[in-house]
């Protein structure tokens, strides 16, 4: 039945890949293995550092630049990066960390409930809406029983290794995004010709990571990776207009 299905000890957080009751880092691949971030988390965060990239790549002047240019904009790309990508692991940390205190407090407060109506108004409240609805009565009791026998040591809210891990991959997806861009400049010596170069590459990578999230979402992979690249190329446009 599907409550026999159910992982041992969940804890009740968000989730965009599974049910909300799985933990909001690690999430179940087609393999069975275990992975540190859903396929929204690993894109998301290449987006942000291609945009990143781009913002200085797209400002270079091709008719004036020089070798000195060309590495003063790589530095610049390669620092702010490295910066964003700092800022993001620790707020995604940051993010874990209190989803699993909201989560442990839903937990404690199914167990102080006075009646099992109300704990199971407290989970279906939890759940995202399509979820709660596949829930019947039986389903809400195995979930809510599975809940008081939790252990205690699985409520623990501190930082575990599995976000440790999840943090530094969202560092390494954003900084290393950059290169990608950056390598025309360093393997081309005509800036104007590196610079189509990188371009190309970017607007790939853009209508790549629309194509993955369209198949993650179900949809055309040619259409939302079209959309995306467009979308990408605009938001660069705007960034550079507005000083970024």
């Amino acid at each position: 039945m599907a409550g026999d299905a159910l992982p041992a000890y969940p804890l009740p957080t968000r989730d965009r890949e599974h049910s909300p009751m799985s933990s909001p880092v690690a999430t179940t691949g087609k393999s069975g293995k275990r992975r540190l971030l859903d396929p929204v988390d690993r894109v998301s965060e290449i987006l942000f550092g291609l945009i990143m990239a781009l913002t200085f790549t797209c400002t270079l002047s091709v008719a004036e630049a020089e070798w000195v240019d060309v590495r003063t904009m790589l530095i610049g790309a390669l620092g702010c990066n490295l910066a964003w990508g700092l800022v993001d692991a620790t707020i995604f940390l940051l993010m874990n960390l209190i989803e699993r205190a909201r989560s442990v407090k839903l937990v404690h407060a199914v167990r102080a409930a006075d009646d099992p109506a109300q704990a199971d108004q407290l989970i279906v409240e939890a759940l995202q809406p399509v979820v709660a609805a596949s829930l019947d009565a039986p389903g809400l009791e195995r979930l809510r029983g599975r809940l008081l026998a939790m252990p205690l040591d699985a409520l623990r809210t501190g930082p575990r290794r599995e976000d440790w891990l999840a943090a530094l991959g969202v560092f390494l997806l954003v900084v290393l995004s950059t290169f990608p861009v950056a390598i025309p400049f360093m393997l081309i010596e005509e800036p104007g010709t590196a610079l189509r170069v990188s371009n190309a590459v970017a607007i790939f990578m853009l209508y790549a990571c629309g194509a993955i999230l369209g198949s993650y979402a179900g949809r055309p992979r040619w259409v939302v990776g079209t959309i995306m690249a467009v979308l990408g190329i605009v938001l660069v446009a705007i960034t550079i207009a507005l000083g970024g």
